[in-house]
Parts: structure tokens; C-alpha cells; sequence
């Protein structure tokens, strides 16, 4: 099968959607039934070619890209167009048999339009702030962006969906939508179980995140201090970007906490597990969440959960068990949770153990072979009967 892949970013670019995309292509690349091409942007000016493995390649198209955490709506836009010219080239030359958008928009645009001007089909996989009302901060563009969404999610063969809560969503949209759940996976060999010693140190918090409000940095910079107000030894580690970051360093002078709060910025993959390993709580309090790939990934370093109810949470967390859960925007709730597994460093040894042990059942290698059975049973359906849509 020859699938073209459309994704506005790809490490270095961008965030967790580019990290799934490449996770899986290191899957699909021993998958000899498959054939990819994916186009992408490339940083700065420049066109690049890659050969990423023996049956896929990767086009990167310059869109004047120079921030390679965030792109603006004018590089989207550029992407879009630029993404579709190529690709009508590359059918013309040698047809596809589908094509995988990774989000509604950009590349959803495109795979409408490549569609309407070749007949090729297409699948979406959703990303998150691409579902009207999954981000707060996009509440004014989701009226204007909502028809275009559901037309592309009409025409798409399926919507693929990391999560039942995801699904909901989209369905609150548009029931008529068929929707296909995969959830992500992570690296079990890159994460090592967490052995911090159980004494009474400093409880060392990790997030990792980009600094935006959906993301609930500012509850938990807030959970911080009521811990330190109330004698309780807690550090946090903040890892990314974003247009958030001005205001949450703000709001950490203002409550006098800059020996508690760092801020460490990006970190590039090769590093961040040793950040996993040196904390002893990984905290998320989301807003909206698809499928936290950092939660995974905390899962996989032996670290307890504290994240807030939302996409993926009741798959990842058994509560009490490895993690403990919080409705978004509860501090208290928050600072209660942080308090009780610093009083009981046991208690985080095992909900580490706990967790890692769940990680497991979260591989990359399952979500290639959903995926590869799902491209299969789109373009042969009568082959593969078994494999059809699960709402």
C-alpha cells in the first residue's frame, strides 16, 4: 500500500503530534506491506528531502518556519497550499492508495481538497485543539473554523480518535462521523523505573507540557505554594514553551517562589527521560486532553499520576492505585493529593511501580498494527471485514 501522510510538523517541529508521527514510522518502517511518503514543513527556507527508511521518505516544504515549538497561522496556511501542490504532483506521478491526515486542520484541508481534485481518500486522525471546544484559548475561531472541520471530517473514509472522550467530542460536533479509536503508545525501552530513595527529601514534582493555559500550569504554580504556605518540602520542574510562560513566572515571583519553580524550557528527546527519572510525582492539570503522550511516558519512568479527569485519564489511571485524579481548576483538590504522597513515600514507590506496570499495555508496536490493519480494510474492505469502524 502507498500512503501519503500529511503533517504540518515533525521533530524537530512542533509538539506531541509530530512525536506520535515519528514514533509510528519507526513501526511502520518494519512493516514491508507499507509504502509512505510524508510531507511536512521544513525549519527556515530550504526544501528537504529524507530518506527516513528503506519505504519511507519525508519532503519537508519551506514555509518560512523559524520558531520550532509554535507555528503561526500565516506558516499553517502556507504549509496547506505548499502541501497540496506537492502532493497533487506526487499522485499524478504515482498514485496513493490513502492518505493520513494528521489533524482537521492544516492538513485536513488538504486531504479534502487533494480528494475533490484526484479522488484519493483519506483518513484524519485528530490532534486535539482541532475539535471545536477542546481548546479554551481558540473559543472565537471555532465558530468560523466549525463548518470547515465537519466538512472535513465528512468526506474522511474515518476519524481516528486516541480516546472514548475524544470520540464524544466529536461526535457532540457531528454524530454522523465514523470514528476508528487507536490510542498512543510509548517507548518502554527509553524509560527506566524511577528509583529515588524513599527518604524524606524535597517531593519533586514534574510537568511537562507547553506553557499555555489548557495545560493548568498556573493551578498547579498555585498547589505549589499553598504545599510550601503549609511547611510542606515540594519542588517543580515546568519543561516547555509557550505564551503562557511571561505570566506563570510573573505569578512565581509574585508568590515568592522562585527556590521552588524552574522553568528548564525545551528539552530535546534525547534528555527527558533523565528528567522522569530524578522526579517522584509527574502532575498534569489539564483542561482537555487527547491522549497525554508525557503521561505515557511518566507512566513508563515509574512516576505516580496526579492529572486532572479528562481525555485518556480513566485508560491511563486506576485510581489510588498508580495515580490519583482531580477535576480541572480544583487547587485544593490538587494540593490534598501532593500533600498525601508526601506524607507517604511508600505509597509513591508503589503507585511508581504500579504505573510502569500499566505503561505496558500501551506499546507503539500495537498502534502501528491498528493502523496498518485500519489502511488495509480502507482500501480493500471486502479483504479485511473484521476491521470496520468502532465508534
Amino acid at each position: 500500500m502507498r500512503i501519503l501522510m500529511l503533517n504540518n510538523e515533525f521533530p524537530p517541529l512542533g509538539g506531541g503530534t509530530g512525536t506520535v508521527n515519528k514514533a509510528l514510522l519507526q513501526r511502520m518502517a518494519q512493516m514491508p506491506s507499507l509504502e509512505i511518503d510524508l510531507v511536512t514543513s521544513a525549519e527556515g527556507t530550504e526544501f528537504v528531502e529524507q530518506h527516513f527508511a528503506e519505504r519511507i521518505h519525508i519532503y519537508k516544504l519551506p514555509v518560512r518556519r523559524f520558531d520550532i515549538h509554535h507555528a503561526s497561522n500565516r506558516e499553517l496556511l502556507a504549509y496547506a497550499a505548499r502541501a497540496l501542490g506537492f502532493a497533487m504532483r506526487r499522485q499524478l506521478a504515482s498514485p496513493y492508495d490513502l492518505c493520513m491526515a494528521w489533524s482537521a486542520v492544516p492538513a485536513g484541508g488538504t486531504a479534502l481538497a487533494l480528494r475533490r481534485l484526484t479522488g484519493l481518500p483519506y483518513l484524519v486522525r485528530v490532534c486535539g485543539p482541532d475539535i471545536p471546544g477542546f481548546e479554551r484559548r481558540y473559543k472565537a475561531l471555532y465558530p468560523f473554523l466549525t463548518p470547515v472541520i465537519k466538512a472535513i471530517w465528512r468526506s474522511a473514509e474515518t476519524v481516528v480518535a486516541k480516546c472514548s472522550e475524544e470520540a464524544d467530542l466529536i461526535h457532540a460536533v457531528d454524530g454522523r462521523v465514523p470514528i476508528t479509536l487507536i490510542p498512543n503508545g510509548v517507548d518502554m525501552a527509553s524509560f527506566r523505573q524511577n528509583t529515588r530513595p524513599q527518604r524524606n527529601f524535597p517531593l519533586r514534582l514534574l510537568c511537562v507540557a507547553r506553557l499555555i493555559e489548557r495545560k493548568g500550569q498556573k493551578q498547579l504554580i498555585e498547589a505549589v505554594h499553598l504545599l510550601s504556605q503549609g511547611g510542606v518540602d515540594v519542588r517543580l520542574d515546568l519543561i516547555g514553551t509557550g505564551d503562557a510562560q511571561p505570566a506563570y513566572q510573573e505569578q512565581v515571583k509574585q508568590l515568592g517562589l522562585e527556590d521552588k519553580v524552574r522553568f528548564l524550557g525545551y528539552v530535546p528527546r534525547q534528555w527527558i527521560a533523565d528528567h522522569y527519572a530524578s522526579a517522584d510525582v509527574f502532575v498534569l492539570a489539564s483542561y482537555s486532553e487527547g491522549m497525554s503522550v508525557a503521561t505515557l511516558e511518566a507512566m513508563a519512568a515509574g512516576l505516580p499520576l496526579v492529572v486532572t479527569r479528562t481525555g485518556g485519564t480513566a485508560d491511563l489511571v486506576v485510581e489510588g492505585v498508580n495515580g490519583l485524579t482531580f477535576d480541572w481548576g480544583d487547587v485544593y483538590a490538587l494540593s490534598s493529593h501532593l500533600l498525601a504522597l508526601s506524607n507517604d513515600r511508600v505509597l509513591v514507590r508503589r503507585m511508581g511501580v504500579a504505573s510502569r506496570h500499566r505503561a505496558g499495555m500501551f506499546s507503539w508496536e500495537a498502534a502501528a498494527e491498528r493502523y496498518q490493519g485500519l489502511f488495509a480494510n480502507l482500501v480493500s474492505p471486502n479483504l479485511f471485514p473484521e476491521m470496520g469502524n468502532a465508534a
